[in-house]
């Protein structure tokens, strides 16, 4: 695991001019890699890389080159298939000097290119550089668990990249605030991708790569895309194949040199997989965070989960000081704001197991797969409005509007009237166009929030309410809110995070899932819950999902905090 920054200018006098930046731009990630550095420059292109050691040091050490020098790349990830490529690699003559996944990357790069991206399972940010045809290539995660920031210098051919935003700040004189930006977030309650709070810097997108040729702007396009494929099945034998795919991406997420641990909460998602972990390591440690007010803590439910698994357990409590002593930390490490309070006690608990630990596991991405979010159980309740005749709906329409605010239900026959395309934008949404028309003094129509999601619902038109919202979230609040937080507040403390549930092929078992496998009226997840009913305590099969609740309304309500707030 590591941060890299790298840089390419079609004018050589460029990269020499820029060196000393790179090294600054480096610096201000060096949580993300404190054990080791290195650096790379070419006539065009400057990399880099700040590692922390995972697997053996010297044979992961970055930039690294391949094919008598003529590749170049930094890396930040873990490539889980790296094996069984290499296998195939060496049976069709490649060589190699390492056990790395890095040098299968670049070997499988030098056969196919561009197309070698797609072969990758794991997660990742890269960049290569051919230095023979003078081409720099890059790609991300199809999921976006790592990654990539880039942003263009004093023209188009010269472009800066980064793991982090703060890196691409030290390269402008002045940072300027992204109006469209500002709008979404006050919507989504992150900035949604490829968009980042400043102008001119942007984000790769998952699942895509990018080819940068000489004298030549660079060209992004897609080599995956989630695609949900629902078909009827029964209870049996999804259950089967969901174990099967996460025994399997367990055992990947668990290679390591270092000490391994696991993130522990009182839900099914970090609970199943510390119970399929523990069956390869029979002695790994979890870790639980929790605040001191009734309601919202995890520790007691996840003590009585940890003593029916066997697994030692370390738990902590954050103080209302504590989290305010702190804060200002956890924004400089996020970079662009997400206003998802999870972030306060993910902090605490990156923090606590990185004494411990350096890699942990954690239930991400299950939520999005396997329908785990109770806003899925809306369709379900509104089906008798959705299924109306056209005339129908017009004329309840029509009525509704004329019902007064306060009477109950006029909220539900709404969003039952509305299109499932107008009405949700994903997981979290904080305010409408209009208010935002009286908040910004700057207010700009063109940057509707459905600008966001409106091409996702064109490539899914074909799908049934429920899967469209789950494809929704996956596109949007998972990237954008979930897997920032996890990857910045881990990072902040030299942590690698790993999500066995963003797998690849796990994702293929997922995509199948016929809607009554995943939602019903009564219960969420209700395939994933089957599936690991035998092997997860009896108290967390159907407990319902409680997150990372924070104390905060409750802290100012008392007036018990004892400093201003930001």
């Amino acid at each position: 695991m590591c941060g890299f920054v790298g840089y390419i200018n079609d004018q050589e006098e460029g990269v020499e001019k820029n060196k000393s930046k790179i090294i600054d731009m480096l610096n201000s990630i060096v949580h993300r890699g404190p054990d080791d550095s290195g650096y790379f420059v070419d006539h065009h292109v400057v990399f880099g890389f700040r590692r922390l050691s995972i697997i053996d040091l010297e044979h992961g050490r970055q930039p690294i080159s391949y094919e008598n020098n003529r590749y170049w790349m930094v890396f930040n990830g873990e490539i889980y298939n790296y094996k069984e490529l290499r296998h195939r690699l060496e049976k069709k003559g490649c060589t190699f000097n390492t056990s790395s996944d890095s040098e299968t990357i670049l070997a499988l790069f030098s056969l196919k290119k561009e197309q070698a991206f797609a072969e990758l399972r794991g997660m990742f940010a890269i960049l290569i550089w051919d230095k023979q045809e003078n081409v720099l290539y890059g790609a991300r995660d199809p999921f976006g668990i790592k990654p990539l920031y880039y942003a263009y210098g004093e023209n188009e051919h010269e472009i800066y990249f980064a793991s982090e935003k703060k890196s691409l700040s030290l390269i402008q004189d002045k940072e300027s605030l992204n109006e469209e930006a500002l709008h979404h977030y006050l919507t989504f309650q992150y900035v949604p991708e490829p968009l980042t709070m400043t102008k001119g810097t942007l984000k790769i997108e998952p699942g895509c790569y990018f080819i940068k040729k000489q004298h030549q702007r660079m060209t992004i396009r897609k080599y995956w895309e989630p695609s949900f494929k629902p078909a009827q099945g029964d209870k049996e034998t999804s259950s089967k194949n969901i174990v099967q795919a996460l025994e399997e991406s367990v055992k990947c997420h668990m290679v390591s040199d270092v000490p391994l641990g696991s993130f522990l909460s009182g839900g099914i998602d970090s609970t199943c997989i510390v119970a399929l972990a523990k069956q390869i390591n029979p002695n790994i440690k979890t870790f639980t965070v929790g605040f001191e007010q009734y309601g919202y803590s995890e520790i007691e439910p996840v003590k009585q989960t940890a003593e029916a698994l066997k697994v030692d357990n370390t738990y902590y409590q954050i103080s209302v000081d504590e989290f305010m002593q702190e804060l200002p930390k956890i924004i400089w490490h996020l970079d662009d704001p997400v206003a998802d309070p999870a972030a306060i006690p993910l902090y605490f608990l990156a923090r606590e197991a990185a004494k411990q630990v350096k890699v942990v596991l954690s239930g991400e991405g299950a939520d999005e797969l396997f329908g785990g979010y109770r806003i899925y159980k809306e369709p379900l309740s509104l089906r008798p409005l959705t299924r109306l005749p056209d005339g129908g709906k017009k004329m309840m329409k029509f009525i509704t509007e004329r019902v007064p605010y306060k009477i109950k239900g006029k909220n539900f026959l709404e969003r039952g009237l509305t299109p499932i395309e107008e009405r949700y934008i994903g997981n979290a949404k904080m305010f409408s166009e209009a208010d935002k028309g009286t908040i910004l003094k700057n207010y700009h129509s063109d940057f509707n929030y459905q600008k966001v999601t409106e091409l996702f619902y064109h490539r899914i038109q074909h799908l049934d309410d429920m899967t469209k919202m789950q494809y929704i979230d996956l596109q949007t609040w998972l990237r954008g809110d979930i897997l920032v937080k996890a990857d910045r507040m881990t990072m902040a403390h030299s942590l690698e995070l790993r999500v066995p549930f963003l797998d690849k092929e796990v994702f293929r078992i997922a995509a199948d899932l016929h809607p009554s496998l995943k939602v019903s009226k009564a219960q969420t997840k209700i395939a994933l819950r089957e599936a690991v009913s035998h092997i997860v305590p009896e108290h967390i099969v159907n407990r319902a999902k409680l997150g990372f609740p924070v104390p905060i309304r409750l802290w100012l309500q008392n007036e018990c905090m004892t400093g201003p707030m930001i």
